[in-house]
């Protein structure tokens, strides 16, 4: 989530030969893949110029922001016109675990609002990550120290690493914290996303809440309601875990996609955010992945830096299974 970066220095050789190996075996690739991937760009409210420009560029939709309902509603009224779809609503960050009712109210307010703007843009989900934590000298493991020990039925965390956690004592105090106190603001928000049939789609971007696979997975399923899944940011997990093992873990629970890379550093540990396929994701495994747990969805680019028709050719080789 909002990672959007450029590089000065693009290798247009690599474009090239990409697109002509694309050109060349895209259609028997595409053909073993079971599911279907639209492709999509962020747009916070999408005029009718950026949609044709988007659909010049071989994209079939748009993942609008927080917007009125009335502007969503004339946005609709475009996108309809040019047969494309706004599919989503980027909430992004809430403050859940806040010690004042009142911001917690407030942040409820703002998500409520986007429901309503995702039910006018004609928009079936919207990306929600409850809140963070860490900061003020908090010890927190790092990425590939985590070890993570929880209760499955609270979704609370025991230990965090291995050996003794006693350093990890107020990381582990807040992030429980955070899991009830998300867990109960969201629950608040079912009975409205039921009634837009608007689904909450949970994010975990580097807010060092549930970094594991199973964690976030439990923590998501715990609500046992269909209108809460994830928003799974494939280039948000690379530092943690393969992407593609957080696909099989999560599984039906994933509503939507982002797409970003990111170039882990050569000893594994640590990396920057690149544009997609220009860092450490296996690609190939993350679209197989996607296919066995049968995810029919948009991918959405959360990147920017390059030209759209570029950015829609990266998209066409990782649908093709490159």
């Amino acid at each position: 989530m909002n990672n959007h970066l450029t590089r000065r220095d693009f290798l247009k050789t690599s474009a090239a030969a990409s697109l002509g190996l694309w050109a060349a075996g895209s259609v028997d690739a595409r053909a073993a893949f079971k599911t279907k991937l639209p492709k999509a760009m962020i747009r916070k409210k999408p005029t009718e110029r950026e949609f044709q420009e988007l659909k010049d560029a071989g994209f079939e939709g748009v993942e609008g922001g927080i917007v009125t309902v009335e502007e969503a509603a004339e946005c609709r009224k475009i996108a309809d016109k040019l047969g494309m779809r706004i599919h989503s609503v980027l909430r992004g960050w809430a403050e859940f675990n806040s010690e004042d009712p009142a911001k917690v109210e407030s942040t409820l307010k703002v998500t409520e609002d986007a429901l309503r703007a995702a039910h006018a843009f004609g928009a079936d989900t919207i990306l929600l990550v409850p809140c963070r934590i860490g900061g003020n000298g908090m010890a927190i493991p790092e990425a590939w120290e985590f070890e993570i020990e929880f209760d499955e039925k609270t979704s609370h965390v025991r230990k965090v690493a291995a050996g003794d956690n006693e350093k990890y004592r107020d990381y582990i105090a807040a992030q429980n914290r955070a899991t009830d106190t998300s867990r109960a603001a969201v629950k608040k928000l079912i009975p409205l996303a039921r009634e837009l049939k608007v689904v909450i789609a949970l994010e975990n971007v580097w807010n060092n809440l549930w970094v594991k696979p199973a964690l976030f997975q439990n923590f998501v399923a715990s609500f046992h309601d269909e209108w809460v899944k994830a928003y799974f940011d494939i280039g948000n997990h690379v530092k943690y875990q393969k992407p593609e093992d957080w696909i099989h873990s999560l599984g039906p629970l994933i509503a939507k996609c982002h797409i970003k890379d990111f170039l882990l550093n050569p000893d594994g540990h640590g990396g920057k955010f690149v544009h997609p396929r220009d860092g450490s994701i296996n690609w190939p495994a993350v679209h197989q992945a996607l296919d066995d747990v049968g995810y029919n969805g948009w991918l959405s680019i959360e990147d920017g830096g390059l030209p759209l028709e570029e950015f829609s050719k990266r998209l066409d080789l990782i649908i093709a299974g490159k």
